[in-house]
């Protein structure tokens, strides 16, 4: 399904997907600005702003005038924040495209900022950071940054620290918003069963009079180590949860980036992967294992996560070291690797089945600044992928001075020695 692409004369960029007979539509906004966009002081500030698009607008004055706009279309509608940018949609029949259309511009360009709702907001935001702490699994994933990163953007919580969040003034959100959402960093993007001609058509009306303006940028990321690190965050927990990762690649290395998807997915990508079989099937010594590769803008990285059994945890990351030096060591098999490619592409066939998934799909190829490839396209690359590859690549990556350790568990900082002596490749 090939994409319509159109850039606006203010630089806004437009993105169609025409899905015939397809009864829904979504209509998405994506912003180039997230976490790593932030000053210090400014932590969290993308996440809150995102929150406080959908509390009034001049024209929905109240945050009860957008979602009973919205629920009387039947729609789902929703936002998030990353790393690199933020996003706004909502989702419904065809037949409400229109409407649609009028409010999540109107969220987009035309958000107030109440003062009364930014207070109210910063307790339920500060909560939402208090849940996290309570989800250790998700917690650690901070930790790896934060040990990869250090004090820097791409270091710290994307919703920021509760002293961040209730310092935030209304001419922060006003001066960010004006700084960030700006043409040249936003775009829209329709799929579902809408004409290209329909969608440009509404796009223009609304978004064609947004004023240029000078996009604030990011820092760039220092991306060296010389050394094993472990990062230790003591907590009470039954289960030990860890994340053990190196350095990669960005999402603009087109040689190696799909290496290391098709590398993480041998190690812990699914039920039959290495890992998954070795800690759970074999051993009984976890609840999940999963691989990830995760590519930015200008970094990158591969991990592992594991919430593990705590009277186990050391041998259990001996494991998990031990199959990425395997990774080095010996050529996956061909039939081993046929199969890590289909699970790779069916998996994302099979995420790609609805307007909003696609919307998804398309426009986080687009706000990164990437050649929009179809699916079958990114298949390919999938499938070009070789066992020489992959060792070149493990190679490469996996080298004592760059291994990495974040763990929330019953230890204490004093022991991070201990875990230290665990990395070794």
């Amino acid at each position: 399904m090939k994409p319509i692409r159109k850039v606006l004369p203010n630089g806004l960029r437009l993105i169609v997907v025409p899905m015939k007979d397809n009864p829904t539509v979504t209509v998405t906004v994506l912003v180039e600005t997230g976490s790593k966009y932030e000053k210090k002081e400014e932590n969290g500030l993308s996440h809150f702003l995102e929150h406080m698009c959908f509390k009034g607008t001049t024209k929905r004055p109240s945050a009860m005038d957008i979602s009973r706009e919205l629920d009387g279309l039947g729609a789902q509608s929703n936002a998030f924040t990353s790393h690199e940018y933020t996003g706004y949609y909502a989702k419904g029949a065809v037949k409400h495209f229109a409407k649609l259309m009028d409010v999540i511009a109107d969220v987009y360009l035309h958000s107030t900022f109440p003062e009364e709702e930014i207070e109210k907001e910063k307790g339920v935001i500060v909560e939402e950071i208090n849940m996290y702490e309570d989800m250790p699994h998700r917690k650690v994933q901070e930790l790896f940054m934060k040990l990869l990163y250090k004090d820097t953007p791409a270091g710290w919580s994307i919703t920021g620290t509760a002293d961040t969040v209730r310092s935030f003034k209304r001419d922060d959100f006003i001066r960010y918003h004006k700084a960030h959402y700006v043409p040249s960093a936003t775009v829209v993007i329709i799929s579902g069963g809408i004409s290209g001609d329909d969608a440009e058509s509404k796009v223009e009306e609304y978004f064609s009079k947004m004023e240029h303006g000078e996009k604030d940028g990011k820092q760039k990321v220092i991306d060296s180590q010389s050394a094993p690190t472990v990062l230790i965050a003591e907590k009470k927990t039954d289960q030990t949860h860890f994340v053990f990762g190196t350095r990669a690649f960005p999402i603009t290395d087109e040689d190696r980036t799909p290496v290391v998807s098709v590398m993480a997915t041998i190690l812990a990508g699914g039920m039959s992967s290495r890992l998954f079989q070795r800690l759970r099937e074999d051993l009984g010594a976890c609840y999940y294992v999963r691989g990830m590769n995760d590519p930015f803008t200008d970094h990158g990285f591969i991990e592992i996560a594991v919430g593990a059994d705590s009277s186990r945890v050391d041998m259990i990351v001996s494991e998990v070291v031990k199959a990425c030096q395997m990774m080095k060591e010996e050529k996956v098999g061909e039939d081993e690797l046929e199969r890590v490619k289909e699970y790779l592409i069916g998996n994302m066939m099979l995420e790609l089945e609805s307007s909003d998934a696609f919307a998804q799909f398309y426009g986080s190829q687009e706000i990164l600044n990437r050649p929009l490839r179809t699916v079958e396209e990114i298949a390919e690359r999938v499938r070009r992928v070789t066992a020489d590859d992959i060792q070149r690549v493990a190679k490469e990556i996996w080298q004592n001075k760059s291994l990495n350790l974040a763990l929330i568990g019953p230890y204490e900082k004093s022991e991070t020695e201990r875990f230290l002596k665990l990395l070794e490749i």
